[in-house]
């Protein structure tokens, strides 16, 4: 998808196929640990997979000589207040040894080409105070708003 130049050594940026799965579970799990949310984590490979195959999924790898560097994801999704489409980006991740490289600025001008002009959307924790630094650094526009979640047992 893109090359980019960055540190001594070429950063490329690719979608994630179906033969990814395995690569993009270990960053899932990279990123669960990170947060502290490992039994959150029930995805599975094969799960993974078929997520990949899917038109309205996209994960972007980052990587360098082949080695995966973190990755974001989003799903494509109408707007039924503004009758738009938008990218609700789910997660972007960079390995801990990657981070302050502009690995994930890479990541996110991507999703930005890909969204050609569609607004992006996303969550971030109200403590994850360099997270919330870095998305207002490229641009970001952040906003208050409570998440809630309900899962009622059938």
């Amino acid at each position: 998808m893109t090359n980019v130049a960055a540190s001594d050594t070429a950063i490329s940026i690719r979608p994630a196929t179906a033969g990814d799965a395995g690569t993009v579970h270990r960053l899932m799990r990279e990123l669960a640990g990170h947060q502290g949310q490992e039994a959150g984590l029930s995805v599975t490979v094969d799960r993974l997979r078929e997520f990949l195959g899917r038109p309205e999924v996209t994960y972007l790898l980052a990587e360098r000589d082949g080695r995966a560097l973190g990755y974001v994801s989003w799903f494509d999704r109408p707007s039924l207040w503004s009758g738009d489409d938008y990218l609700a980006l789910d997660d972007l991740y960079v390995c801990a040894g990657e981070r302050g490289a502009g690995v994930g600025e890479l990541l996110m001008r991507a999703a930005a080409g890909l969204a050609a002009g569609r607004v992006i959307r996303w969550e971030v924790g109200e403590s994850n105070k360099a997270a919330q630094r870095f998305y207002e650094r490229i641009g970001a526009t952040l906003t208050s708003k409570l998440i809630c979640r309900w899962r009622v047992e059938a």
